[in-house]
């Protein structure tokens, strides 16, 4: 990824390389499954709008083994919580990538809901991630019925990712965009319910700081240990 700097600054080439793809990538305490590290370093990289980074990185992501819906998936779901303008220039890139590597597109559908089901369905996917109350919430305004059908009920019950994956990547466009604390707090509960514990999310904001940074990661990780104080 840095290779290109070898000439012009050998010495941030050396230190910026050997953090990143070697002191973090490999560290014992911060290790992940290659599938989960890879996802969430694309992830983070949309949040944090590293267009050029991304593009450098989604190669490698496939030759690693993450499957081309995977980084679909991720790269729609991410509409939901950055918004079009921003992820639209990420879908031309995975789109460019895929055609170089021979990909055929569109890929298989995923899609399990219509236009008619997909409020009661994206309530559904709420509930199982946040509980119950979240057959209701949508009643209370056109921002949460939107909430339910549009990014729950379009996405969110979408295959190629499960709620675990879904909620993860989550976390980690909250957490490299910054700004968004209340909400990243809210899927950090989200997490939690569905599986991602404390350890494993610890464990991706260490992944992604060299990616992020380290105000975005101390900040993630403010608020991981105030929503889950004390549990690992």
């Amino acid at each position: 990824m840095l290779n290109r700097y070898a000439l012009t600054d050998p010495e941030f080439a050396e230190r910026a390389q050997r953090f990143a793809c070697e002191e973090v990538a490999r560290d014992a305490e911060a290790a992940l499954d290659g599938d989960t590290r890879h996802l969430a370093i694309l992830a983070a990289l949309v949040g944090s709008q590293s267009k050029e980074v991304y593009r450098e990185m989604l190669p490698l992501a496939l030759d690693a083994g993450l499957s081309p819906v995977a980084v679909k998936e991720m790269v729609y779901q991410a509409v939901d919580y950055l918004g079009l303008g921003r992820v639209l220039p990420f879908l031309d890139i995975t789109n460019e990538v895929f055609a170089l590597r021979g990909i055929a597109l569109p890929l298989e559908g995923q899609a399990t809901t219509t236009m008619d089901d997909r409020l009661e369905k994206g309530a559904q996917a709420q509930a199982a991630i946040f509980g119950e109350q979240m057959l209701e919430a949508w009643k209370a305004g056109t921002v949460n019925r939107w909430l339910a059908a549009n990014c729950f009920g379009d996405y969110y019950t979408r295959t190629g990712l499960d709620l675990k994956a879904r909620e993860l990547i989550t976390f980690c466009f909250l957490a490299a965009q910054g700004g968004c604390e209340p909400q990243l707090k809210g899927h950090i509960r989200g997490n939690l319910n569905v599986g991602n514990d404390k350890r494993t999310l610890l464990t991706v904001i260490t992944q992604l700081l060299p990616y992020v940074g380290y105000p975005r990661s101390l900040n993630a990780i403010a608020c991981l240990n105030e929503v889950a104080p004390g549990n690992e």
